[in-house]
């Protein structure tokens, strides 16, 4: 007698069940499963297993199995695999556009003039002569291990993202925090993205786009970095105090001007650390997407796993490690010039 034979004895549940019986020849698998479950039934349910899938199957064949159900999802992600791409092609081609463009930069401008106007940027943004030798620092010593070109392309490929973020996080951000309901609907969606594995990512994106497109990891750091920025923003502009929100609108302003002028300058320090968690996402999505064809400091740290370099992968992976040591001190930088800035505008 099969274990839970019992939960399916009534003669019509009996008949649903054996209509999906099978009726050729019975493989030697199937008959030592049924064996060994026969004789590690004691009786006392001591040794009763799970109800899963599988082995509800077993006394039930009408009941799908665990890779019935995986291939299910399967077969139905390739059904509509066709509509989806061509929806989302033409609305995801400007991003392999933006990176092409950004990696072509790199590859074409000369070292000392890219080298020098990242320096630039780091100075305006942080007005900080320490982070700026900071960053000659670390530029130096990734020159000096045939580096840089990788470093770069890893940070051309870090601002294209992040900029693309900010751009759809903040207006998503600024709309959870004027509607409730928008905000109970976006949370499963953002814990879900925040939670999934970074690897999962890529798989449905495989099945979509080529591997020689760059929006394909495009996509997936997107996705994956995009989080920060909009809970940051939600937060911020929540966190406005609204006696600041009535008097500006005592003064006749609309709640477009109330936003851009009051609300957003006041977030802003909110939306910085947004700014800077998604700047370190994006870092270390780059080094998983190197998995499918993204240029930078991932593919070394690939090369050494695949041919057990420990060397390379060691030296790629400080490398980063240095990489975002400076766009954590870069971005902090200009937090504080911001929340200085606020503070004194504020009194």
């Amino acid at each position: 007698m099969n274990i839970y034979n019992a939960f399916f004895g009534s003669p019509a549940v009996r008949q649903w069940c054996d209509a999906d019986a099978q009726t050729g020849p019975v493989s030697l698998a199937q008959l030592i499963a049924k064996s060994s479950s026969a004789t590690t039934k004691d009786g006392s349910g001591w040794n009763l297993p799970f109800p899963s899938l599988d082995a509800l199957n077993a006394d039930c064949p009408a009941i799908p199995r665990t890779r019935d159900f995986t291939s299910g999802i399967e077969h139905g992600f390739l059904h509509i695999r066709n509509a989806l791409k061509l929806v989302l092609d033409p609305l995801t081609q400007p991003l392999s556009w933006m990176l092409d463009f950004s990696l072509h930069v790199v590859d074409v401008v000369p070292w000392w003039l890219v080298t020098v106007a990242l320096l630039l940027v780091t100075y305006g943004l942080s007005r900080s002569k320490r982070i700026t030798a900071l960053a000659a620092g670390i530029l130096f010593c990734l020159g000096l291990v045939d580096h840089l070109h990788y470093a770069l392309q890893t940070t051309a490929i870090v601002f294209t993202c992040t900029i693309i973020c900010i751009i759809l996080g903040m207006p998503i951000g600024i709309a959870m925090s004027k509607s409730d309901k928008l905000k109970s609907s976006l949370l499963p969606v953002l814990d879900m993205l925040q939670t999934l594995p970074s690897f999962v990512y890529l798989i449905p994106l495989i099945f979509l786009f080529s591997v020689t497109e760059p929006k394909l990891y495009g996509i997936a750091i997107i996705l994956y970095a995009i989080v920060p920025m909009i809970r940051l923003t939600d937060l911020g502009v929540r966190q406005v105090d609204g006696s600041v929100g009535e008097a500006a609108s005592a003064f006749g302003m609309s709640w477009f001007q109330k936003l851009i002028g009051v609300e957003l300058p006041l977030a802003l320090p909110s939306i910085m650390a947004g700014v800077n968690q998604t700047i370190m996402m994006s870092l270390s999505m780059v080094v998983i997407a190197s998995l499918v064809s993204a240029p930078g400091l991932g593919v070394l740290v690939l090369r050494g796993i695949n041919n057990l370099e420990l060397g390379v992968g060691l030296v790629a992976g400080l490398s980063i490690v240095f990489l975002a040591i400076l766009f954590d001190r870069v971005t902090k930088a200009s937090m504080s010039r911001l929340s200085a800035h606020t503070q004194g505008e504020r009194t």
